[in-house]
């Protein structure tokens, strides 16, 4: 038996207006997806339990069978972990955004943050601001670590590693000055690098060159998610099942190799909606010939499209998704001659309305090629949740998908 499980962050989502009173999986058109879920168990499952934060982190240890609650320490040592960084036990990894914040204030409170991402910086670029953030504020206790596009490590030898940071996604277009690490709480030297970067970063080489390409600039770092060195038990063990994870984002990759999976990197791929999307696809089927059982394909881009709003983006990615991952990787199954299960799933909604995630259930999928059901005409929130199925742990879903 061969598993194939295939994660579009952030999927599901609301009705929108300008769609017509549909949600984002309700208007693309995803072939693969609506077959399937019509030959399948299909219901909803929350991946995050009630009191935590829904995360990438939190949501996709559920799926992969890790009770969050237990395991869940926050994403950026998993990020670290990833990055090929080794943590020592008095480091805490925190992550990193470069995000873009006005310009007009005078004063770091009363800037507005704009983009989360900085526009979606390049990875080379970021690269140059990790330098110079390096050159005027690393020291022997902490030191910033280049990772994908805005998405970046800064190690830290202190002991908050529980101090609770805003996400920089959940406060998209408000004033920062409320959301500011707080000095009564001891948040004191984290505010202070986070406006000494603003004046390092507002003026630097890269960012006037993107201003003048009509770019937003990654003007200030953000720090959120702090953690200790992680420790998952290995997915072989628990499961009998030789596992490869395939993501373009640190936070995946890094639970799969701290749960022993093999983790593959695919060249172009970005974590947003212009990915390489025919390329995740064949690694899954290399993955699979070349002995893998089970195969977990996270792509990033609907949650991207979420938090910058993009709203007809976010169709465009499931319908690419559906196109380019989902129907060549079940072809090739299919060709096999073996029995097969597909499960889809987003990990958490990300709402293109609120521009960031919500702890809601989502509708997912469990097709067999052994024993298909009746399923829904539509894989969709709505027709998921009429089924009636609703998993109250995420953490339990693997348990039907193998056994």
């Amino acid at each position: 038996m061969k598993y194939l499980v295939l994660i579009p962050d952030g999927m599901a989502d609301e009705k929108v207006e300008s769609l017509g009173g549909m949600s984002p999986m309700q208007k693309a058109h995803k072939p693969c997806m609506d077959t399937l879920a019509s030959k399948a168990l299909v219901g909803t499952v929350s991946n995050v339990p009630d009191g935590m934060v829904p995360e990438s982190d939190t949501a996709n240890m559920a799926i992969l069978s890790f009770d969050p609650k237990v395991f869940s320490k926050g994403r950026s040592p998993l990020e670290a972990l990833s990055m090929g960084l080794t943590m020592q036990d008095d480091d805490t990894a925190i992550r990193c955004n470069f995000v873009t914040l006005t310009e007009e204030q005078d004063n770091y409170e009363d800037r507005i943050i704009t983009d989360n991402s900085a526009d979606e910086i390049t990875t080379a670029e970021a690269d140059e601001l990790v330098k110079a953030i390096n050159r005027e504020l690393g020291n022997d206790q902490r030191h910033l670590y280049t990772g994908l596009s805005y998405r970046h490590c800064l190690m830290w030898k202190t002991d908050k590693d529980r101090y609770d940071f805003t996400r920089p996604h959940d406060i998209i277009g408000k004033r920062i000055g409320e959301y500011l690490p707080r000095i009564e709480d001891g948040g004191e030297e984290f505010l202070e690098i986070m406006k000494a970067s603003y004046d390092i970063l507002k003026d630097h080489p890269i960012n006037v060159a993107r201003k003048a390409r009509g770019l937003k600039p990654g003007n200030s770092i953000w720090l959120w998610s702090p953690g200790k060195k992680p420790q998952l038990p290995s997915f072989k063990d628990k499961w009998g099942l030789d596992a490869t994870v395939i993501s373009a984002v640190d936070l995946i990759k890094g639970i799969g190799i701290c749960a022993e999976m093999k983790s593959v990197d695919v060249e172009g791929a970005t974590g947003n909606v212009h990915t390489n999307y025919d390329g995740k696809a064949q690694a899954a089927i290399k993955a699979f010939k070349d002995g893998a059982e089970y195969v977990y394909v996270h792509v990033e881009g609907p949650d991207e499209c979420g938090h910058r709003a993009e709203t007809d983006n976010k169709v465009l990615s499931i319908e690419l998704i559906d196109a380019k991952i989902l129907t060549p990787v079940y072809e090739y199954l299919k060709s096999t001659g073996e029995d097969f299960k597909i499960m889809v799933l987003p990990d958490h909604p990300t709402p293109v309305r609120l521009r960031t995630h919500t702890i809601d259930p989502v509708p997912f999928f469990i097709y067999s090629s052994a024993d298909e059901l009746c399923g829904v005409k539509s894989f969709d929130e709505e027709s998921a949740a009429a089924t009636g199925l609703y998993v109250r742990d995420g953490y339990t879903l693997m348990d039907r998908l193998v056994k």
